[in-house]
């Protein structure tokens, strides 16, 4: 079954760096799109990134210019590089995908996997 693992989550201070990984497996599929969304306390969640298939990535406004998307399908793994962190950067970061492109993606419903989410604490 498909499972997604994320890790790298932590506290640092305003303007501090925080890479997130997330371990995808269990699926051998040829199309995909995966992305990170992040939820902070009584606030909706919100998309931040996506990267799909053929490596074509889009982000959040409030993040374009600070945090990078990446992956590496030779081990499964998907990355969020987050530089110049902000307090309101603060949230549950989870990753999720689906087997389609990114194009065919609206928002988080279109995501049937999820992983267990990672916090990130600026201050």
């Amino acid at each position: 079954h498909v499972q997604l693992v994320e890790s790298g989550g932590g506290s640092v201070q305003t303007g501090g760096s925080l890479r997130l990984s997330c371990a995808a497996s269990g699926f051998v599929v040829s199309t995909y799109c995966m992305g990170w969304f992040r939820q902070a306390p009584g606030k909706e969640r919100e998309g931040v990134a996506s990267i799909d298939t053929n490596s074509n990535t889009k982000y959040a406004d409030s993040v374009k210019g600070r945090f990078t998307i990446s992956s590496d399908v030779a081990v499964g793994t998907m990355y969020l590089q987050m530089n110049s962190l902000k307090p309101e950067d603060t949230a549950v970061y989870t990753c999720a995908i689906v087997f389609r492109g990114c194009a065919t993606v609206s928002g988080p419903a279109d995501f049937p996997y999820w992983g267990q989410g990672t916090q990130v604490t600026v201050s």
